[in-house]
């Protein structure tokens, strides 16, 4: 869950150029965000494969669309929720390459699986990987 605090980091996370108020954002989900930010979170999250946007939006639907298009509000919920997540990893693993492999090593508290998809797969899932996140900051076991 994208805590209000966090929003102007998440939304410079996906690429907007000033920071944006929790209902601000929320507007632009429901407007559906731009391609570009989907584009911007892979290249974060996967540098090197490209294919990650599958996960977000189903090729054959991107396919359909040109480059200048929206997604659909829930792809942009989808992809604010990630990118909420990736920027509180980020802020606690201090690094880029970091934060990649903590999003993609699997987690015991996870049931073996990895962060980065459970926090795609649901709102829950994301909030699961903010709690373990939170705890890792304030020294908790995680």
């Amino acid at each position: 869950m994208l805590h209000p605090d966090s929003t102007p980091d998440t939304a410079r996370t996906l690429g907007f150029a000033e920071a944006q108020a929790p209902l601000r954002l929320a507007g632009s989900i429901e407007q559906g965000l731009p391609v570009a930010a989907l584009d911007r979170l892979v290249a974060l999250l996967s540098p090197n494969d490209d294919s990650l946007r599958f996960a977000f939006v189903p090729r054959a639907t991107l396919a359909r669309r040109a480059r200048t298009q929206r997604l659909s509000p829930e792809e942009s919920a989808r992809l604010v929720r990630v990118a909420g997540v990736w920027t509180l990893a980020r802020e606690i693993w201090g690094t880029d390459e970091d934060t990649r492999d903590f999003l993609t090593r699997r987690h015991p508290l996870l049931e073996d699986r990895r962060p980065l998809e459970v926090a795609l797969a649901t709102d829950l899932g994301a909030r699961l990987v903010e709690d373990i996140l939170g705890g890792l900051r304030h020294g908790t076991a995680a």
